[in-house]
């Protein structure tokens, strides 16, 4: 049986501008824009705005906190799974007294003249901007237009750490899987606007520059300031979570970036799952269909494509008591989001061998950086899977509020399910 896709809810006011009924709150702080373009980017600027709402006292003068109340951009990207995710965060900063403007950024040839026109009066009014990609050509473009003096840039995933790299020591920015390679036709023509958003991104006497990251930050440029997220409003948001003994697979798309060989990653999944028992494989929402299907006919795994950000998942729960990973984002956010719970993350390095010939030069060092500076979670020995799961078999979670792939002759689960019907049901 072939696996069946998640249906995202309908996009009710999925046009340019505003979502119909979403308008600013009283009291809404029409001066800061966010602008984002994942489900992680905008669950970031949750937290950044629920920290520093609760960091500043209000002015004397009524004027609410900064992160109170902001208007937040989405860019909308085209993939359906990521849609989906970013209607179901909207929500929530809705439900957190956020507006919402829903601009659909690539909806054709003419689309990114019309989001750009309709956001020129926002930005040039904007007293602070927060963007969660500062990689992104859309976000580059928009910070040409803003004389905002305070910008605040949240987590995009472990890029924010080669970000920060390259911002300290002055290089063009480029993404971690792309380094190295020659910049194509669209790069150099794109170069001048790129360049005028890097000098955007240095802090000067008129101009505040803020990381709000998860992440574990180097070398930080001068002038910047650097604000830890602990995921404070996840934890009290969700959970804590129902734990089961079992153990969860964290899937990532680092063979759709073209770093890691689908033959090697299909080989690494199985060894991982046999080893330590997992039932579940958490799509990451890049991964391909054709991929995600192969991995549930030859592994037995359940794959899941989750409707929230996997930290919101796993708070929510039932979520295993060892999360398995490969270096990805995960490492670093899911120990913070799960404090304070029984749940163990264990991260699965990544064999030079299982690279692309087509792999950047930075590849093999970026992932070696991602596991050697995650804090709080279980190295597993060795760098092949096969070695790195010596743990006995064991059980898996049971449902969370996520669609869910089936295969058609299913592996019998291991007797310590927390599901013991096997089935998994849609949110």
């Amino acid at each position: 049986m072939s696996p069946r896709a998640a249906t995202p809810g309908p996009e009710a006011g999925s046009g340019t501008g505003p979502d119909p009924g979403n308008g600013a709150g009283p009291g809404s702080d029409s001066g800061t824009l966010a602008f984002v373009e994942s489900p992680v980017q905008l669950l970031n600027v949750l937290e950044w705005a629920h920290a520093h709402a609760h960091a500043h006292v209000p002015a004397s003068d009524g004027r609410r906190p900064p992160g109170a109340g902001l208007t937040l951009v989405v860019l909308s990207p085209v993939d359906p799974m990521t849609r989906g995710q970013l209607r179901r965060m909207a929500e929530l900063a809705r439900e957190e007294g956020h507006r919402v403007r829903w601009e659909e950024a690539r909806g054709g040839t003419l689309a990114p003249f019309r989001t750009v026109g309709g956001l020129t009066a926002l930005l040039r009014r904007a007293r602070r901007v927060v963007m969660g990609d500062p990689f992104s050509r859309y976000v580059q473009l928009l910070l040409t237009l803003t004389g905002a003096r305070e910008l605040v840039v949240v987590d995009d995933g472990t890029a924010t750490m080669e970000f920060v790299t390259q911002l300290a020591q002055g290089e063009r920015l480029v993404r971690w899987h792309r380094k190295g390679g020659r910049p194509g036709p669209r790069d150099l023509l794109f170069a001048p606007v790129s360049a005028v958003a890097r000098r955007r991104l240095r802090a000067t006497p008129a101009r505040t520059v803020e990381i709000f990251s998860a992440m574990p930050i180097g070398e930080v440029p001068e002038g910047v300031t650097v604000t830890a997220n602990t995921f404070t409003w996840t934890r009290a948001r969700f959970g804590p979570p129902r734990v089961a003994k079992g153990a969860d697979l964290v899937g990532t798309s680092l063979v759709e970036t073209g770093v890691v060989d689908v033959e090697h990653y299909l080989d690494a999944v199985r060894a991982l799952a046999s080893a330590h028992g997992a039932g579940r494989y958490f799509a990451h929402r890049r991964e391909s269909t054709e991929k995600l299907h192969r991995l549930a006919v030859e592994t037995g795994l359940e794959i899941v494509r989750p409707d929230l950000p996997l930290e919101l998942i796993a708070r929510r729960g039932p979520v295993g008591r060892t999360i398995l990973s490969f270096p990805s984002t995960v490492v670093h956010t899911l120990p913070l989001a799960l404090a304070g719970t029984e749940v163990r993350v264990a991260v699965c390095d990544i064999d030079p061998g299982w690279l692309t010939t087509s792999a950047s030069p930075r590849a093999r060092t970026f992932l070696t950086g991602v596991t050697s500076t995650a804090r709080d979670v279980h190295r597993l020995p060795g760098t092949s899977a096969t070695a790195a799961g010596r743990a006995g078999p064991e059980g898996t979670a049971g449902p969370t509020g996520s669609s869910v792939w089936r295969r058609s002759h299913r592996r019998e689960r291991c007797p310590d399910s927390a599901d013991k019907s096997g089935q998994f049901t849609q949110p």
